[in-house]
């Protein structure tokens, strides 16, 4: 045998242990061609070359991703328990708004007094070519049971599809004639998007004698004792700047995608908005379905179009000046979920875009700010953007989607039982029990939450980076009930054209790593792990051709 040859043997030897380099070997060793000589060193040179790489360069930085994903699974599993300790206790001692603040009905016994005895409240409703939901909002707003002549009604409308804009028109004018207070005001412009159209709509004269603003989007429909039971929070608490209130989702049995939301928007409003609102007092504002004092609005500076997440930014800066916030888990506001998928990756990119960008501009003025205490910026750094924000992203992506496949190719890589197992069941259980009637959809809620993070870390390293899309706005599409109209007969030849403008390459690419690390476990892994990146990589599959959501026909 020659010098070659032996040398090319010592590489293999030297190799780890694997079925598939064992069987080359053996074929190599009773080969006596010369040429395949040849090519098997070529071979066992690029060998050589990769166990190099791996061992000095891959594993170390593999082994150094790993232990930082622990520690942030370490960080996700405290914060996870110690909201729901805080919401347990809150509902064990009965600790409602009502009681912890004072509240009391609007006396209006007094006939003389009684329409003085409500204060001046303002209701917005912002809105862009939004004519499925227009008029649902503004009916909804008009009905709220309140005096006529304290208060009024403006929408702000941005639209610039001609329909929208006379539908528009169209129910302000009836609800005017019914002897509402109705203003439509209407931009040349959409600076700002919509801090820019609620900016300009704080601007006019009769909102002077207002002390109270409602916002609501254009999809939301609050229930007429909607302010009589937020109000008085505002009216018998000079310190509470803003009152929250929780969504109710109108649609959330029309497809399975809208199922995974009301499980995760529900965690959100009963742990991070309740324990936020139970201990420090704060809690982001969603933008809408809430109540706030306009004096408190205009001390934070009002509003700002830096970011995309408005309504997180005024509520930080009216934190900063000492105002406190109450979330009102009893009063819901029905509104309508993303029904699209490609709806809902606008939203999601806009969601987990903006608040990354609002933490890089506004840490120094957090730790600058002399108001408030250390233990309350504390919170708003860490907890409130670090680790809900920051680092619940880029963990579940980089770690259920990237580190656990990879492992199946490097066994020198170690995952601990408890941050495959214990960790995510406890925080996927704890999450479940916002929503009850989900429970059999837990394995389907892991799988979708775990290929919507792909975009939320793609667009938490945009909002850190401020790269190209940091700034972008897409205005939510809502169905309402068009899709119910539509003739899906008349749409299928469309749908065949459609269906390549539904491709998502991102998670074709993504599903296709995880089923090929699949395939290799199933081939040479000695657990059944490989059940998980199956199903993993089938879930990324179907959102790559769009097979996810409400697929709204072309007529």
């Amino acid at each position: 045998m020659s010098p070659f040859m032996k040398f090319f043997l010592f590489l293999y030897d030297s190799l780890p242990p694997s079925s598939w380099f064992l069987v080359q070997r053996r074929n190599l060793a009773s080969s006596s061609d010369t040429e395949e000589f040849a090519r098997s060193g070529i071979i066992g040179e690029i060998l050589y070359i990769w166990k190099e790489t791996r061992i000095f360069f891959c594993i170390p930085i593999l082994k150094f991703l790993v232990t930082l994903c622990l520690v942030m699974s370490f960080l996700l599993f405290i914060e996870r328990v110690y909201m729901s300790i805080v919401v347990v206790i809150v509902k064990l001692l009965r600790r409602t708004p009502e009681r912890v603040h004072k509240w009391e009905a609007i006396n209006d016994d007094d006939l003389e007094l009684a329409n003085t005895n409500y204060p001046m409240v303002l209701i917005q409703i912002p809105m862009y070519n939004e004519k499925e939901v227009c008029q649902l909002s503004i009916g909804a707003a008009c009905r709220l049971s309140w005096p006529l002549d304290r208060m009024i009604v403006q929408v702000l409308d941005d639209s610039t599809d001609p329909a929208s804009k006379e539908l528009v028109n169209a129910e302000c004018d009836k609800w005017a004639r019914k002897g509402i207070n109705i203003m439509s005001e209407i931009r040349d412009n959409r600076i700002g998007y919509k801090a820019g159209a609620l900016k300009a709509g704080m601007m006019h004269n009769y909102v002077k004698q207002c002390e109270f603003v409602a916002i609501f989007d254009a999809d939301f429909q609050p229930d007429p004792d909607f302010l009589a039971r937020t109000i008085p929070f505002l009216i018998h608490n000079h310190e509470i700047s803003l009152v929250q209130c929780r969504w109710k989702f109108v649609n959330a049995n029309e497809c399975l995608m809208t199922r995974m939301q009301e499980m995760s928007l529900n965690y959100h409003f009963l742990a991070e908005q309740e324990s936020g609102s139970s201990i420090h007092a704060f809690f982001g504002f969603n933008g809408t379905a809430g109540v706030w004092r306009i004096a408190a609005l205009n001390e934070a500076g009002g509003w700002k179009d830096r970011t995309t997440v408005e309504d997180m930014d005024l509520a930080v800066r009216a934190c900063l000046h000492g105002w406190k916030f109450v979330y009102v888990h009893d009063v819901e506001v029905k509104n309508e979920l993303p029904s699209t998928f490609k709806a809902y990756r606008f939203q999601q990119h806009r969601w987990s875009c903006g608040p990354a960008n609002l933490w890089r501009k506004m840490t120094m003025e957090i730790l600058q700010n002399k108001k408030v205490s250390a233990w309350k910026k504390l919170y708003l750094i860490y907890n409130f953007f670090f680790i809900r924000k920051i680092v619940v992203h880029i963990f579940t992506f980089v770690f259920y989607c990237l580190i656990l496949p990879t492992t199946v190719l490097f066994p020198e890589l170690q995952v601990p039982k408890w941050a495959t197992v214990y960790v995510p069941t406890t925080i996927t259980i704890l999450n479940a029990l916002a929503t009850p009637r989900s429970l059999h959809l837990l394995v389907f809620w892991i799988l979708f939450e775990n290929v919507m993070s792909m975009h939320r870390t793609k667009a938490t390293f945009i909002g850190l980076l401020e790269a190209g899309r940091v700034n972008e706005w897409v205005v939510t599409e809502k169905l309402g009930d068009t899709l119910k109209s539509k003739l899906i007969p008349k749409a299928t030849t469309k749908l065949y054209t459609r269906f390549g403008q539904r491709i998502n390459w991102r998670e074709l690419v993504v599903g296709l790593y995880i089923f090929l690390c699949g395939c290799y476990d199933f081939a040479y892994g000695g657990s059944y792990f490989y059940v998980y990146l199956f199903l993993q990589a089938f879930a990324f599959f179907v959102a790559g051709v769009g097979y996810i959501g409400t697929i709204v026909p072309t007529v």
